[in-house]
């Protein structure tokens, strides 16, 4: 494939990834990681070649929810200082996971799967006050951001794929607070994956480049759309979009592992 054109379909595949990342809150690399994997890269590079497009995404749909006061500042400090150490240890765990890289990339296949069963069909619980955690959920939260600042490093996901359905099911926030808040988190996980990952060598920057020049749009796209929505269509939506994700992105991995 022509440089060029591997190009200008990774920049399309950025616009989609930013989409997903506004609409949902996962950071968008369900569909950008085994999209630049089908494109020519290593298992290792899919990986860590999407996190630098992670932070401009998230900035991007942030500044739109934000406008709409529907980020929750204090879930996401909380997760975050937690998130973030995690993160490092899970980059720095990613190589040495066996299989070449197939065993994570079919656990990420599982975990797209179970984050679109649990947003569809949720089991929420009933806070005493309405869209803000109470001050004894913080060990919640400290859970939350420890095993989601780890999978976004040994990932490359972002961990909004976990802290989509734990902040909705486990806490108990509202989706579209959900979703923008986990959006915050994401991209702050995303710095020290992606340092970590540089210095490991996993990153390839024409990827890269390439994705974070389409994820900017794309997360305005999404966060529209989250905006405006009705939450059973977007429970609904989120749901099915993953589920068709997951299957994809599996059996196509498993495929690879075998050969």
């Amino acid at each position: 494939m022509p440089p060029w054109l591997q190009f200008a379909i990774t920049v399309l595949v950025g616009v989609a990834t930013g989409i997903l990342s506004g609409m949902f809150g996962l950071g968008g690399a369900v569909v950008s990681t085994p999209a630049i994997r089908a494109l020519g890269a290593t298992a290792l590079e899919a990986i860590g070649s999407t996190l630098p497009s992670i932070l401009p995404s998230s900035i991007s749909g942030s500044v739109r929810y934000r406008r709409e006061n529907m980020i929750l500042g204090h879930v996401a400090l909380v997760t975050c200082v937690f998130g973030v150490p995690a993160s490092v240890i899970g980059s720095r765990l990613s190589g040495a996971v066996p299989g070449n890289g197939h065993a994570l990339m079919i656990a990420t296949a599982l975990l797209v799967a179970y984050t679109g069963f649990r947003t569809a069909f949720p089991t929420v619980r009933t806070l005493e006050r309405s869209g803000e955690p109470l001050k004894d959920e913080w060990w919640r939260l400290a859970v939350i951001g420890v095993a989601a600042g780890a999978l976004s490093g040994l990932l490359g996901i972002g961990g909004g794929i976990l802290m989509v359905p734990a902040f909705s099911a486990w806490v108990g926030i509202p989706l579209k607070e959900t979703i923008a808040t986990s959006l915050v988190c994401v991209g702050i996980f995303a710095v020290p994956g992606t340092l970590t990952h540089w210095y490991l060598g996993h990153i390839d920057w024409s990827f890269a480049i390439a994705l974070a020049i389409g994820v900017i749009p794309g997360a305005q796209i999404g966060a529209h759309f989250t905006i405006n929505a009705a939450d059973r269509v977007l429970r609904h939506s989120v749901g099915a979009a993953l589920g068709i994700i997951a299957a994809i992105y599996g059996i196509s991995e498993l495929l690879a592992l075998i050969k």
